[in-house]
Parts: structure tokens; C-alpha cells; sequence
């Protein structure tokens, strides 16, 4: 192939691979081509070496298919990669083959439950890649057609296989689930699987601290309707070795250091830290970074529960490991005789004692099995001693055997408690096998491993090359077989018999004194040139395979060793003898002919080669997909992306032999739309729009003349390298459409300078003219202002004397005028006072006049008025002497009782305040007394001092006289004191008379309280006779209003009865029971309904006549009510009927002050039926207005003061009339909004709980019709997220988005949502459902547009384009449009529900991304969106339009270290796809006080009324 300067390549580099560079030159021959890589390096390279490359792909972050790469080649499959790897898409597909790369880190936004839910059901390759869409392409196909699917996950160890697995049977367990009817739980059993097998069967590797050390293939079994019915594990090939024979940094299995992690079990097994053992010490690596060995053994223990493994058998296990261990530290020494061995010392025979008893057998047995052996011969049993090589060799094969056993017993465990379904047909098969392995040293486990892939590798290159047949059988074209290079050679060597390498190994293995040089020197001559099979130079021994991904090479030194898997006999006999069942379970007792000898032979490879033909023959049987784990780099860091590292794992896994595969045939296809958008500018004359894409192609490869293509139904097949001829050409045609644009952009700048200069030229005399001008200008200037000046000046000379002329005649004027207006001021003023005088006396006369008529007047109406009360008095005395003596005697008990109510306030207050005055005297006293109590006190200590002064004035009388007579006045005052203290005695005791005195008086005070208290109970004991009087004759007038009401009924209803007795019958059967349970109730706590109250007055009246009447009212209402709720009633005035006819009945029944009642239950299961039988899209509107006109008149009618106080509460008469006023048929009380103090219902049990089940039924009615419009929304919805594909137009900017197809703005698809939401809105307004309702549904159904396009938008990478955005903007643009329309009062916060997809799509079509700062984007653009979310748009946006790139690396490398950051703080926060809320966003009380007063009687009553005799209170006419 040959390359032009300027073109894209790809080199060949040491440490990257290949890397990146544009041709510079080449020789005149071809053979060299000088190059300059991106970091500026030159280098020479030949043309065979290099790799073309598409520039254009660079610019947006790679493709998610790798079969859309312009060059599908090894540097192209990887730097796409890698570019998709650096922004956190780990996922991409090869055709329908993933590849995931393992991100090293935390990424839960893209494995939760939401996340499945999107791929639940979606096409592969709609949505982005991931491994739930393969997960869910195996299940879709199972279930369309009905054949059994497996996923085969392959990988080198720390590529991520056993994480895949897990996220795959998590996807298959929850769109799978579990079985109808099956208790168990199938899916949690197989995924707690996972951490048990770990624990057993993984360890830490030099490249994986998790390493899975056997395979496992996992099968889960469905039922006909996708429903997990069981599951099975099988497992394949052990690495045994690892429990006896670790090397460092490595480490042993991990359920060995977590049981010496958990102190508990490791005190009763007298375990410690792991360097203890020698099993595990041999490396010292014990301790994982950031994995804790207790909490995995205490997760380990959880899982061995839900597996169903008893506690006995755990503790067996872990005995188990434990004994194991400790067997690994007995060590032994020469014994006395030759080739004998015995214990070295104490420590190695208490670790030996351990063992036996962790084991639960003989210790001299064990040490017998270990350190001699018995060959059977004809004249006997010999027993031979073992030297310490030998007995060593003894040990490490029981550690490994028990262990081996104990695995296989696990695995066979969880298939047991998971359970196998023998019925299933369908099977979806997860295999988690070992990558391709080749290390420095490579064993037997590497030769068995590279077996397995090299089996699997056949299998995926046939399937690989059966999809390319289909393709090739999808689109018609001729095509002839096409030959790859299979690797059925090297399985031949491998497996083939008799003289392949597993069968000489096998046959090695069973001569005792075969060594491994006979191996190798017999495996050489048998196949002395063959080619896949080499020898090493430096090594007799060795020899190296070349597989598919590379030669490798085998040391023979162990190889018979590990294939050989001896049982010893002895070994088995001892434990099988073992006093724990788990221990003598896992080695039963052989067979007789079996036992004769020692040793059984049995073979490694060859049981693995039966268990892989085994697995091959399920795999053939199922439809396979592929899904190959990369491991980045060997440091297992995040971002961090090695190059030959890389390259290596794909060339094991397999995919660049896919991509081989696919250059052997047509490499290169392209859809006729992606063809002509690229490659139509070749042929301009062609793109008028005459031809279509299909002939447009053709015309465009034979006018390059190329051959060998393929013209398909709907893609063009190209041969390898013909797509670089086409991409050649396109580079000249742009080179010279390139060429032109630079030529006319030079005659463009010369102009542009030409034009410049002319323009300074002509600016530069217009400024010397102007300098010219400027200066006459300034002369004649001057010569104006002195002119003009000197004008000015004699003009204010003149002025001035003006000016003083004129001011002397004003101050003339001024003086004379003043004058004469002070004269004229002094007369006016005397004549206003004369005027003021006259008026002042007339009105004076007047007034007097005025006031002695009035009193005339008012004499003479008060002789009128008086005459006229007289009258009125004599009548009112007459009419008061007619009344009846019952008034009389009660105005008179009430005026006496107002008077002894008045007498014993006065009383009380008269005794308050005796008692306050007394207590305030008392209280005074006791503080004076308190005060010369002190006094006195201070005296006395006063006289004790003065005394004691007057001692020491004695011994001092002759030496002072001063002091003597200060002492003198001093007891002078002493006296005083004392004689004060006597006066305050004398006053203390006239106190306690008067205390004594009040005392008295409030005893008699008390005397005349009780003689009151006994008149006032003496009174209320008549007052309550008189009240016990009024309430019999009120209940008595009940009594007869009840019977008067149930004959009424009796006579209406009697010409019906014919026409529904079976119906009667039913009813009365059913509420007989009830009725009979009221009529045992004692009245008090009967609710005042004519049932309950006819019973208790009308004796006459039998039981079972009662109880027929009650069923027959019940047969009425049911009928009545079961019509009105299956009818469609209508509307009056915008309000629905159905509701007020039935709270009329209801509250005409008294069926909400009923204490029992099914009349309620009734409505709601009538309701129900309705909706469940619905056949028309008005029903849930309608219902929708009835229940929540019918919630509202309880919601204001009802009070539940009854209900809470129904145990205390009694039948009051007054209460009852009351009550029967309000509710009758003729109240004119007004219901809500007229007269709402009034028409409260005190409301029983059922009632409440009626209301409660009405909101539900609301609640539900609501959330119906809001699933049904999701549902009837979702698919337009579907068509709506990404432009419809239109015809190309000749001269237009053609398309670069990842479809490759043209895309115009339409508004065909979202005119469809438009009318969906009219006719919405006319359903909703012609069953007159509330604007609440109304604005409620609307602001969810835009709430779900929203969250539906935004989530289809982040996982759909051909929906972020520019000529996208512009299409969902006007969509957009459309949907706010008839928001407006809408108002405000139905639309409610619709608008702002959009505010997601409104930013996202505002940041599709903005311009100039690269120059936005994040804090600019996240501020202005997209202050709604989180950083997750822009970081999601910004990496899959693609300007098919202009071309423009996304945000700027900065802004992109700042939102990774922002996301990582939120990642380790805050898991549970960080997915980028919005939830769905499915909350009812309304109660009770908002309903109440949304939906505008209803009146019940202004209703029209539905024709069939007269038909029951229940409803003719609702007739106007029988009032």
C-alpha cells in the first residue's frame, strides 16, 4: 500500500506498541518512508510496516463498535480502546462481542438497579455498550427462541472475569427472578455462591490479588415463562497444588487466613498468625490492601447459610482446614532404620496430634499412613517404610487430596441447596474460565489452561466466522469460503491419540521409573518436525507450543509429578474411619478389588480433558456470546493504559484473531447513507439528488475503478486496503479544494492590503488640507471676535445708563400706589365689621325662637308615648296572667335558682375573702412577731455586752468619767427596750384573741355553705326530673316518626317484592346476621338509626319481621347504588351527579352514624369492578371527578367526634332532633360554602374508615391513569429522542454523526405528542376532572418526558450530536408552546419539570464549547446537572454538523478528578440517570382545599329513579 505525504499512520514503537504519525516523504522506490510521530520524533519505517489511520476518529473519543472503524486494524482496535478507557467508558463492543477493561475502581453508577431496568428489553447496540446488554441479548434470544444461550467471560487473572460473572447472573437474577410459587431463593443462593467459591478456590497471583484458581461454569435454569427455576456450578480443574506449595508474592487459598484472621475458631483450633505454617509462610504476603480476613470469614460464614450449609458442617469445614494446616508443620527425621523417618521433635508431634484430632482419628494411625506403606502381594501384605522425602511427599499428597475433596464436596453442596431443574429446556450458561497464560516459568498448570483456551479459541473463531457468514447471507452479496488459519493442529498435538502430548504424558505417568527427560526425549521423537511444536536450545527438557496468541514455553520438571493423581489407599482407610461423619463422608470406603493395592492411578490431564469435551459439547448445544476482560496495566491502577500490555491480551483473548478474520473477507463495510457521506465529494456529479445512495456508491467505486467489492441490501463490502485508495482520493479532493481556498484567501489579503494603503494615502491629504484650512480658519476667527467684542462693549455702556433711568421712575411709581392701597384697606376693613355685628344678632333671635318650639313638640310626644305604654302594659299584664302554671313555676325555679347561685357566689366570696384577710393578718402578725423575736434577740446579746462593759468600767471607774456616764445613758436605753418588749406581748395577745374570734366565725361560715349546697342539690334533683320529662316525650315522638317511616317504606316497596325475591332472599341472608347482633345491643350504645329504635317501641313487631324489612331497605339501596355506579350519570354545571346522588343516600340512610354497616364496602367494591372492567379511556377521568367530589363532601360534611368518643358517648334526645332537622329531606340548611357550622355529621367508625378507603381509591384512580399515559407515552417517546432520518439535498453540509446518516429537523414526531397531550386535555376537560387533578397529571407526564429523554440521551451516544439538539430544541420549543396554551392553572410547573433535557440540549447546540470553563458550564449552561452528568454529555457529544470538538481537555480532566473524588466519598449519589417518581403528590387535605364548593341538591336526577322506592326522597315533588 502506499502512502502520500501528509497521510495518517500508524507505527511500530518498543514501548507503546505503535504509535502515532503523518508521512513526510518517500524514496523514489517505495521502500522507505520517513515519518514524524505526535512527540516529534523522526523515524524510517518500510510500507508494509505501517497502518493506516482515520484522524477524524481521534476527535471524538472512539466508537463503540469496532466493526465501524474506518481501518479495522491491530493500532486502530487499540488506541480506541484506550481513548474510550481514559473517559471511563470501560465497554465496547467487536461486533457482538464485548470487550471490558478493567477501570481499577469503583464505578457503582453503572451496575445499579436503574441502570438494568434501561437495559431491560433494548436491541444490543441501541443503548451504549455494557455487559448488561449481552446479558440481556442471551436472555431475549432464550426466550424468543426457546434455545439454551451461553456467556463465555475469558480473561487473564486481574482482568475482571469474576466481577463480570457476578454483574451477569445479577442482571440474569433480576430480569429473571424467581419461580412462581418457589420458596427458595434461587438468585440470592447462586450469587452468595460467588464469596464461598472465592473464598475456597481464589487467591492472590503475582498480576491478581482475587485469581481465580479453577474454572467454573455456571448454568441457570428457566422455566417456560423466564423464570429462574434452578442453577448448577461446575468447576474444573483445582490448582491442588497451591495448598501444599506456594511461592512468593503469591499467596495460599483465602480461607486459610481468614480462619486464622477470626480469633474465635483460631483459639479452638490453636491456630495463630499465618506465619506459623509452613502451608502458608512460604510467601509473606499475608494481609491484602484493603481487604479485612474477618469481615470476608464472617461473609463467608453468611454465605455458607443461605447455601444451607448446617452449622455442624461449617464447623467440620473449618476443623478441616485447620487440620490441614497444622498437618503441613510435621516435620520428620531419619528413623533408626534405613529409609525410615520418624518425628522430628515435640513441636512437629503436637501438630500431629492436632491434626488427629481435628480429623477425629487414631494419632498412631495417622502416623502409620504417613510414614509407611503396605504393598499387597500374593504371599501377603508387606509394610514398607518411607524415608523423609517420601513421607513428606505422604503429607502434602492428604493436605492435598482432603482439600481437594472438601472443594468438590462445596461445590456439590450449592448445586444441592440451589437445586437443579430436571424439567427446564432452557439454560443460560456463564463461564468464568482462566485467560491464556505465559510466564517466565510456565507448568503443567499453564499447559492445561492454554488447552482449555486453545478448545475455546476454535469454538470462538468458528462462531466469529458464522457471524460473518450471516452477515454476508443478511445482505445478499457472493461471497466463496474464506480460509483463516485454524488451530485444529495444535489440539491434535495436544489431544489426539494415541501419540499426543496428554496421551504420552498419561503413559509416562503409569511406568514408575519414567522420568521426565523419557517424556520429553519420547514426545520429540514422535513428532520430530512438526510445526507448532519446537525445542529449546538450552534445555533437553523443555519444549515450547505455539498457540494462537503466541509461542510458549513448558518446563517438563514437574510435569509427571502433578499429572499424576495418585489415591492413596491407606489415606482414604484413615479417614474414612474417622469418627466425624463430614471427614469419613468425604472419603468413602473403596471397593474390595481396589484396596489390593496402595496406589490408584488416575490422571490430571485426561479427567480435564473429559471435563473440557464435556463443557465443549454444552457449549456447541447453546448460542454463545463473548465477553473478553482486558486488564490495562500490571500495577492495577486506574487510568493508567499500557500499550503492550494490552495488545498482548487482546492477541490471547482472541480478538485480534476476530479481526483477522474479518480482513480475510470484507473488512471494511459501511451503510450506503455512511459511504456517501463520506466519500460523495469524490463524485460531485453524482450528488444531484438522481441517483440513491446505493447507485451513488457505485458510481464513486467504479470511477476509482475497484473491484472485488460487494454491493449489499443496504451496506457496501470493501476488501482490505480499498478503503485507503478511497480515503486517498478524498485527501486530493480536499487537498485541492484546499488549495483553491488558500488561492483565493491570498487575492483576498493582497486586496485587503491594496485597499489599505490607498485609504492611508487619501486620509493622509485629507489632513493636510485640513492643517491648511484650520489655520485661515483661525485668522478670520479672530478678526470676528473683535468685532464682536467691541460691539458687546457699547452695548453695555448703553444699557447701563438705561437701566438707572428706568430704575428711579419704578421706586416713584412704587411709593405712590403703596399709598393709595392702605387707604383702600382701612375702609374695607370697617365695613366687614359692621356686616359681622348684624349677622351675629339675627341669628341669636332666630335660635331662641327655634329652641322654645322644640320644647313644645317634645312635651306633647311624651304624653303620646306615655298614653301609649299604658295600654301596651295593661295588654302584656293580661297575656302574662293567661300563661300555664309550668311556666310559672319554672321562671320561678330559675329565678330561685339564679338567686341561690347568686347567695353562694356571694358566699364564696364573702368566705375568700374572710379567709384572705385572715391570712393576710396572720401573716403580718407572725412577721412582726418574727421582727421583735429579733429585736429581742439583739437586745439580749445587747445586755450580755453591756454587762460585760459595765464589769470592765468597774476596774476602770477611777480612771475615766466619761465612760461612766456613757454607761449610764446606755442602761437607760436597755430599759427602754425592755419596756417596749412588754407593750409587744400585750399587743401579741389581742392578735390571738382576734384570730380566735375569726376562727369561730368561719365555722359558722361553713354551717351555712353546707345548708345552701343541700337546697342547691335539693333544686338540681328537680331540675333533672323536669329534663327527664322533656327527653320521654321527645323519645317518644322519635318512636313514632320511626314507625310512621318504616310503614311508608313497607307501603312502597310492596309491589316490587315480586320482581325481586331471589335478590331479597340473597340480601337477606346476608344482613341477617347483622341485624340480629344490633338488636342484642343494649340502646345506649346504638347509633339513632329507625332500625335500632323500632325495636325498643314497637313490642308488637317480631324478630324475623324486622329482619325481613331490613333486608328488603338493603336490597333497595344496593340496587339503587349498584346503578348509579355502573351508569354513566353525567354532569351538571361542570359537576359531577354520581357523587351527590350517593352522599345524599348515605346521609338520607344514616349509614354514617351507623356503628355496623356494609353499605360502604358495597361502593368501594363496586367502584373497584368498574375500573378493573373498563373498556373506555373516560372511565378513570370520570371516576376520577365522582370519587373525589364524593371524598370532598366527607372531607367538609363529616366530623369524627362520634367515632373517637363512641364507648362514652349517650343517645341524648336533644341531640337526635337536631340532628333528624338537618338531615331530613325539607332542611333548608346549604351544604359547603353556604352554611358549614351547620351541616356536620358526626360520623361513626365506618364512616372514617369509608373516607380513608375513598382517598385510597382517589389515590389509585390517579396513579392508573398516570401508568396508562407512560405507557401510551413511552413509545413516542421512543421516536422522538433522536432525528428522523430524511433525504440528502444536494449542496449540503453532509453528516459525520456515528450513524453516518443524514439528519434535518422534524416535528412530525413531536407533533404526535402534542396531540397526545390535547387529547389529554380534552378527556380530562370532558369529564370535567378538577384543575388539580389536571395540573398533578400533566406536571408528572412532563416530569417523565423529562426523565425519559435525558436518560436516553446519556446512554445513547448517536443522540449527542449538534443537529440532534437542534431537533429535540425545536421539539422542545413545540412542548412550551402548548404550555402557554395551556395556562398556568392546568400546566402547572410543567416547564420547569423539563429543566434537565432543557440544559443538556441547550448544551448540544451551544457554539464555542472548547473556550467554556466547567464553572462557566455548571453555573450558566447546566446548573440542574451534575458534574457526572456534564461529564457523560461531554465525552459522547459529536458535532455532525460543523465538525466543532467538545469541551476542552482541562474542563474534561476536571471533571474526572471531581467525579473520582465523589466516588470515594459518597457511593450511592453518583449516577448520572434520573429516577422516576412514582409518589401520589397530593393528600386528603389538598384535595379539600383545591376543588371548589359542591352543593348536593343542585343535581338532575337520573331516570331511574322512580323505579326504587329507596331514592324518592330525592324526588322534588313527594316533599
Amino acid at each position: 500500500m502506499s502512502f502520500r505525504m501528509g497521510s495518517k499512520v500508524w507505527v511500530q514503537d518498543r514501548d507503546q506498541a505503535w504509535v502515532a504519525a503523518e508521512v513526510l516523504a518517500s524514496d523514489g522506490g517505495g521502500n522507505r518512508v520517513q515519518l514524524v510521530t505526535d512527540s516529534g520524533k523522526k523515524v524510517l519505517a518500510s510500507p508494509e510496516k505501517l497502518c493506516p489511520r482515520d484522524a477524524d476518529e481521534e476527535e471524538h473519543g472512539g466508537v463503540e463498535d469496532m466493526t465501524r472503524l474506518a481501518y479495522l486494524n491491530e493500532p486502530g482496535v487499540l488506541y480506541n480502546l484506550k481513548r474510550r478507557y481514559t473517559l471511563n467508558d470501560i465497554y465496547t463492543y467487536t461486533g457482538s462481542i464485548l470487550i471490558a477493561v478493567n477501570p481499577f475502581t469503583k464505578l457503582p453508577h453503572l451496575y445499579d438497579n436503574h441502570m438494568m431496568e434501561q437495559y431491560k428489553g433494548a436491541p444490543l447496540g441501541e443503548l451504549s455498550p455494557h455487559v448488561f446488554a449481552v446479558a440481556d441479548a442471551s436472555y431475549r434470544a432464550m426466550m424468543n427462541e426457546g434455545k439454551s444461550q451461553s456467556i463465555l467471560v475469558s480473561g487473564e487473572s486481574g482482568a475482571g472475569k469474576t466481577e463480570t460473572t457476578k454483574l451477569i447472573m445479577q442482571y440474569l437474577t433480576f430480569v429473571g427472578g424467581r419461580a412462581a410459587g418457589d420458596d427458595r431463593s434461587v438468585e440470592q443462593q447462586v450469587l452468595e455462591s460467588n464469596p464461598l467459591l472465592e473464598a475456597f478456590g481464589n487467591a492472590r497471583t503475582v498480576r491478581n490479588d482475587n485469581s481465580s484458581r479453577f474454572g467454573k461454569f455456571v448454568e441457570i435454569q428457566f422455566d417456560s415463562n423466564g423464570r429462574i427455576s434452578g442453577a448448577a456450578i461446575r468447576t474444573y480443574l483445582l490448582e491442588r497444588s497451591r495448598v501444599v506449595q506456594i511461592t512468593d508474592p503469591e499467596r495460599n487459598y483465602h480461607c486459610f487466613y481468614q480462619l486464622c484472621a477470626f480469633e474465635t475458631d483460631a483459639e479452638k483450633y490453636e491456630l495463630g498468625h499465618p506465619s506459623h505454617f509452613h502451608y502458608l509462610n512460604q510467601s509473606k504476603i499475608y494481609e491484602l490492601d484493603g481487604v479485612s480476613n474477618v469481615e470476608e470469614y464472617v461473609r463467608t460464614r453468611r454465605a455458607m447459610n443461605i447455601v444451607g450449609i448446617s452449622h455442624e458442617d461449617q464447623e467440620a469445614i473449618f476443623r478441616t482446614l485447620a487440620a490441614i494446616l497444622h498437618l503441613g508443620n510435621i516435620e520428620f527425621s531419619p528413623g533408626k532404620e534405613y529409609d525410615s523417618s520418624v518425628i522430628k521433635d515435640e513441636k512437629s508431634r503436637f501438630h500431629m496430634q492436632m491434626a488427629a484430632n481435628l480429623f477425629m482419628c487414631d494419632v498412631d494411625l495417622l502416623l502409620s499412613t504417613l510414614c509407611t506403606r503396605s504393598i499387597q502381594t500374593r504371599e501377603g501384605s508387606i509394610v514398607k517404610a518411607l524415608d523423609c522425602n517420601a513421607a513428606v511427599a505422604g503429607r502434602d499428597t492428604l493436605a492435598k487430596t482432603v482439600y481437594a475433596r472438601l472443594f468438590d464436596w462445596l461445590v456439590d453442596k450449592i448445586n444441592r441447596s440451589v437445586g437443579q431443574d430436571i424439567n427446564s429446556q432452557m439454560q443460560i450458561g456463564v463461564l468464568d474460565i482462566y485467560g491464556f497464560e505465559c510466564f517466565k516459568d510456565n507448568s503443567f498448570e499453564q499447559f492445561c489452561i492454554n488447552f482449555a483456551n486453545e478448545k475455546l479459541q476454535q469454538h470462538f473463531n468458528e462462531h466469529v466466522f458464522k457471524m460473518e457468514q450471516e452477515e454476508y447471507g443478511r445482505e445478499e452479496i457472493n461471497w466463496s469460503y474464506i480460509e483463516f488459519v485454524d488451530n485444529q493442529d495444535v489440539l491434535d498435538l495436544i489431544e489426539k491419540k494415541p501419540i499426543g502430548i496428554v496421551a504420552l504424558l498419561d503413559e509416562a505417568c503409569m511406568f514408575p521409573k519414567s522420568t521426565h527427560e523419557t517424556f520429553s526425549t519420547k514426545l520429540f521423537q514422535h513428532f520430530p518436525s512438526h510445526p507448532r511444536l519446537g525445542k529449546e536450545k538450552f534445555s533437553q527438557t523443555d519444549f515450547a507450543i505455539s498457540h494462537y496468541a503466541g509461542k510458549v514455553t513448558y518446563h517438563t520438571d514437574t510435569f509427571l509429578d502433578k499429572n499424576r493423581d495418585y489415591v492413596v489407599v491407606e489415606h482414604c482407610n484413615l479417614l474414612s474411619s474417622s469418627k466425624c461423619p463430614f471427614v469419613s463422608g468425604l472419603f468413602p470406603l473403596p471397593p474390595e478389588e481396589s484396596s489390593r493395592s496402595s496406589y490408584r492411578f488416575s490422571s490430571v490431564a485426561s479427567r480435564f480433558k473429559q471435563q473440557l469435551q464435556a463443557l465443549m459439547e454444552t457449549l456447541n448445544s447453546t448460542e454463545p456470546h463473548y465477553v473478553r476482560c482486558v486488564k490495562p496495566n500490571s500495577l492495577n491502577r486506574p487510568q493508567m493504559f499500557e500499550n503492550g500490555s494490552v495488545i498482548h491480551q487482546l492477541r490471547c483473548g482472541g480478538v485480534l484473531e476476530a479481526v483477522r478474520i474479518s480482513l480475510a473477507g470484507y473488512p471494511t463495510r459501511r451503510t450506503y447513507s455512511e459511504f456517501v457521506d463520506r466519500f460523495g465529494l469524490i463524485a460531485l456529479e453524482f450528488m444531484d439528488g438522481s441517483y440513491d445512495d446505493k447507485a451513488v456508491a457505485e458510481k464513486i467505486l467504479q470511477k476509482l475503478k475497484l473491484e472485488n467489492f460487494q454491493l449489499g441490501r443496504t451496506k457496501v463490502f470493501l476488501r482490505a486496503g480499498q478503503i485507503g485508495i478511497l480515503d486517498s482520493r478524498r485527501a486530493e479532493v480536499l487537498d485541492n479544494a484546499a488549495r483553491c481556498i488558500q488561492r483565493q484567501l491570498r487575492t483576498f489579503i493582497a486586496r485587503r492590503v491594496f485597499i489599505a494603503v490607498r485609504a492611508a494615502a487619501v486620509c493622509l491629504q485629507a489632513c493636510c488640507r485640513g492643517y491648511i484650512g484650520q489655520k485661515m480658519y483661525a485668522s478670520k476667527r479672530e478678526t470676528a471676535a473683535a468685532i464682536s467684542v467691541q460691539k458687546y462693549i457699547r452695548m453695555w455702556l448703553r444699557r447701563k445708563t438705561y437701566m438707572k433711568l428706568c430704575s428711579s421712575a419704578t421706586i416713584i411709581q412704587s411709593c405712590v400706589r403703596g399709598f393709595m392701597t392702605r387707604q383702600r384697606f382701612l375702609h374695607i376693613k370697617e365695613h366687614r365689621a359692621a356686616t359681622s355685628i348684624q349677622a351675629c344678632w339675627r341669628m341669636y333671635k332666630f335660635r331662641s325662637a327655634f329652641h322654645r318650639h322644640q320644647a313644645s313638640i317634645v312635651a306633647i310626644q311624651c304624653l303620646w308615648r306615655r298614653r301609649q305604654a299604658k295600654r301596651e302594659l295593661r295588654r302584656l299584664k293580661q297575656e302574662a296572667n293567661e300563661t300555664g302554671a309550668l311556666r310559672l313555676a319554672k321562671s320561678k325555679l330559675e329565678k330561685q335558682l339564679d338567686e341561690l347561685t347568686w347567695r353562694l357566689h356571694l358566699e364564696k366570696k364573702i368566705r375568700v375573702s374572710n379567709e384572705d384577710a385572715k391570712q393576710i393578718e396572720i401573716s403580718k402578725l407572725q412577721k412582726m412577731i418574727e421582727a421583735l423575736n429579733l429585736e429581742l434577740d439583739a437586745a439580749k446579746l445587747a445586755t450580755i455586752n453591756e454587762c460585760n462593759k459595765n464589769a470592765v468600767l468597774q476596774n476602770q471607774f477611777e480612771l475615766s468619767i466619761k465612760e461612766k456616764s456613757a454607761l449610764k445613758r446606755e442602761l437607760v436605753a436597755v430599759d427602754e427596750i425592755r419596756k417596749e418588749n412588754a407593750m409587744l406581748k400585750v399587743s401579741l395577745d389581742a392578735f390571738e384573741k382576734k384570730c380566735t374570734a375569726l376562727e369561730v366565725e368561719l365555722i359558722n361560715a361553713q354551717k351555712g355553705r353546707d345548708e345552701t349546697i343541700e337546697k342547691l342539690r335539693e333544686f338540681e334533683q328537680k331540675c333533672s326530673q323536669l329534663e327527664q320529662n322533656v327527653k320521654s316525650l321527645e323519645e317518644k315522638m322519635l318512636s313514632l316518626e320511626d314507625e310512621n317511616h318504616v310503614l311508608r317504606q313497607k307501603a312502597l316497596s310492596a309491589p316490587l317484592k315480586s320482581n325481586r325475591q331471589g335478590f331479597a332472599k340473597s340480601l337477606s341472608e346476608r344482613y341477617s346476621n347483622a341485624v340480629a347482633s344490633r338488636t342484642e345491643r343494649k340502646p345506649i350504645f346504638e347509633s339513632p338509626t329507625p332500625t335500632k329504635l323500632i325495636p325498643t317501641f314497637t313490642p308488637g313487631m317480631s324478630d324475623s319481621r324486622r329482619s325481613k324489612l331490613t333486608a328488603e331497605r338493603h336490597q333497595d339501596n344496593c340496587e339503587f347504588l349498584s346503578r348509579c355506579i355502573k351508569e354513566n350519570l353525567g354532569f351538571k354545571n361542570g359537576k359531577p351527579l354520581a357523587a351527590p346522588i350517593i352522599y345524599k343516600c348515605l346521609l338520607h340512610w344514616h349509614a354514617f352514624e351507623s356503628e355496623r354497616t356494609a353499605i360502604f364496602d358495597y361502593i368501594i367494591e363496586g367502584i373497584n369492578e368498574v375500573l378493573k372492567a373498563r373498556d373506555d379511556d373516560d372511565v378513570l377521568p370520570y371516576w376520577l371527578s365522582n370519587t373525589s367530589a364524593l371524598l370532598c363532601l366527607l372531607q367538609r360534611n363529616l366530623r369524627s367526634n362520634g367515632f373517637l368518643t363512641t364507648t362514652g358517648q349517650r343517645y341524648t334526645g336533644s341531640a337526635g332532633l337536631a340532628s333528624r332537622t338537618v338531615h331530613g329531606p325539607k332542611s333548608p340548611l346549604k351544604f359547603i360554602g353556604y352554611d358549614d357550622g351547620v351541616s356536620h355529621v358526626e360520623a361513626r367508625y365506618p364512616a372514617i374508615l369509608f373516607k380513608q378507603q375513598l382517598t385510597a381509591c382517589v389515590e389509585k384512580i390517579f396513579g392508573l391513569l398516570r401508568d396508562d399515559l407512560k405507557k401510551e407515552l413511552s413509545p413516542l417517546l421512543g421516536l422522538c429522542i433522536q432525528a428522523p432520518k430524511t433525504g440528502r439535498q444536494h449542496g449540503g453540509k453532509l453528516s459525520r454523526s456515528p450513524s453516518g446518516l443524514p439528519q434535518q429537523p422534524s416535528g412530525g414526531q413531536w407533533a404526535n405528542i402534542v396531540n397526545f397531550l390535547d387529547s389529554l386535555m380534552s378527556k380530562l376537560h370532558g369529564n370535567h376532572v378538577p384543575s388539580f387533578f389536571i395540573r398533578k397529571l400533566v406536571t408528572q407526564v412532563f416530569s417523565f418526558i423529562n426523565i425519559t429523554l435525558f436518560n436516553s440521551l446519556l446512554l445513547r451516544r448517536e443522540c449527542c450530536t449538534f443537529s440532534n439538539g437542534e431537533y429535540m430544541k425545536s421539539g422542545l420549543a413545540e412542548l412550551e408552546k402548548w404550555i402557554v396554551n395551556a395556562k398556568e392553572e392546568y400546566a402547572g410547573t410543567s416547564w420547569h419539570e423539563l429543566n434537565y433535557i432543557r440544559q443538556a440540549v441547550g448544551f448540544l447546540v451551544i457554539h464555542q464549547k472548547r473556550k467554556k470553563s466547567l464553572d462557566e458550564i455548571r453555573q450558566d449552561l447546566c446548573p440542574a446537572l451534575t458534574v457526572r452528568q456534564i461529564y457523560r454529555i461531554s465525552t459522547m457529544y459529536w458535532d455532525d454538523k460543523y465538525g466543532t470538538q467538545s469541551v476542552s481537555n482541562e474542563a474534561i480532566s476536571e471533571m474526572r478528578e471531581i467525579v473520582s473524588s465523589k466516588d470515594n466519598q459518597n457511593i450511592t449519589s453518583n449516577s448520572f440517570l434520573l429516577d422516576d417518581d412514582m409518589s401520589i403528590p397530593f393528600s386528603a387535605e389538598d384535595i379539600d382545599m383545591a376543588i371548589p364548593a359542591i352543593d348536593p341538591d343542585e343535581i338532575d336526577l337520573p331516570a331511574f329513579v322512580p323505579e326504587y322506592s329507596c331514592a324518592q326522597f330525592l324526588n322534588p315533588i313527594q316533599t
